[in-house]
């Protein structure tokens, strides 16, 4: 765990979620411990009442909070609830809802705002429920998607998983399974796996990273019995990679990567499609787990988990995954500012050495 400094500690803006479901539950539990305040400065975005409601119905409430009514007022190393809106709602925990999910996108626009103008560093977003975000008027699959239009990033960004030396990102995101194989090309598979090559130097700090890329078909396409794409698409895409000077390497077939260990010998795997990354990712990293969106000018973070709506207001939802996600925001915003002072200055630590060395 990060221990207190004397700097200025790192502003996280949260978005609440859905307010139905667990995570203003995993916040304020996250947050119970004082020693996640010693470097850090969180701010929920929701309203006191909201807050407040929650930490009633799950006996909490000995998590205090100050209610501020701009991220820049926000005190140092206490928890602040920024009030994005002012009426108070009735709140029926573990029950889907359109009107409430509204909510949500008000907390997800404020806490973006801020983050683009500066006033919070990082963002981590607690879950949505993506059905009720659409039934709001939300017009995006998922955070990622929004946060992508949001930043103007037209070149692509990564869905990446973080957890227990694990780092999984998948070629296509939301979208039917059906659809995976015709939106599979060689030049996105290139594309995410730059992304991902770039993340994993800027945003991990590994100066040489290796990628294992995964086939599509079973057994990879078993030499073209069992599917063309991983022989006409991803081979061909792995080859160009290296010849850009990217370690790819694949593609392997998905079964028995994950279960032979292969990931272990790998800094980053590519999958072709969501659940052929998460489904392992989550058996293997579960409840520790992070979701990273690579390839934005901007940290974002959430837990690896959905809203809960089955446990929410029982108060046993687990928030080891919410803290995760608190911290790999954290490590990323370092890593980031180390690439770029060693970027704009790629000789300097070779010149520290040599001053060392001459005292």
């Amino acid at each position: 765990m990060t221990q207190h400094t004397d700097q200025v500690p790192l502003r996280v803006g949260i978005s609440c979620g859905d307010l139905h479901g667990v995570g203003i539950e995993v916040v304020l539990k996250c947050f119970e411990d004082a020693r996640m305040l010693a470097d850090i400065t969180p701010i929920l975005y929701a309203s006191s009442q909201a807050v407040s409601h929650h930490r009633k119905v799950l006996k909490l409430e000995e998590v205090q909070f100050h209610r501020v009514d701009d991220a820049r007022d926000a005190l140092p190393r206490k928890f602040n609830v920024v009030n994005v809106w002012q009426e108070d709602l009735s709140l029926e925990l573990g029950t889907p809802s359109g009107s409430v999910a509204a909510y949500a996108i008000k907390s997800l626009e404020a806490a973006v705002q801020d983050l683009a103008s500066g006033k919070v560093d990082v963002l981590v977003t607690a879950p949505i429920d993506k059905h009720a975000m659409q039934q709001a008027g939300f017009a995006y699959p998922g955070h990622t998607e929004y946060l992508q239009h949001m930043a103007g990033v037209e070149g692509g960004v990564l869905m990446l998983l973080m957890g227990e030396g694990l780092r999984v990102g998948t070629v296509t995101g939301h979208i039917p399974l059906k659809e995976v194989a015709q939106t599979i090309t060689t030049d996105l598979i290139m594309t995410k796996a730059r992304l991902l090559h770039q993340s994993l130097l800027r945003d991990v700090g590994i100066a040489t990273p290796r990628i294992a890329i995964l086939g599509l078909n079973p057994h990879a396409g078993d030499g073209g019995a069992l599917g063309s794409e991983d022989k006409e698409r991803i081979a061909p895409a792995v080859r160009r990679l290296n010849d850009e000077g990217i370690q790819a390497m694949g593609p392997y077939p998905a079964d028995g990567f994950f279960g032979n260990g292969s990931y272990k010998h790998f800094d980053g795997v590519l999958a072709m499609y969501h659940d052929q990354g998460l489904a392992p990712f989550k058996a293997l990293s579960f409840g520790h787990g992070v979701n990273f969106t690579s390839g934005l000018p901007v940290v974002r973070t959430s837990p690896d988990h959905g809203t809960g709506m089955d446990i929410a207001g029982k108060g046993i939802a687990d928030e080891g995954s919410f803290r995760a996600a608190v911290w790999a925001a954290a490590d990323i915003h370092r890593h980031r500012e180390a690439y770029k002072l060693l970027t704009a200055n790629p000789l300097q630590p070779q010149k520290r050495e040599k001053d060392r060395k001459d005292q």
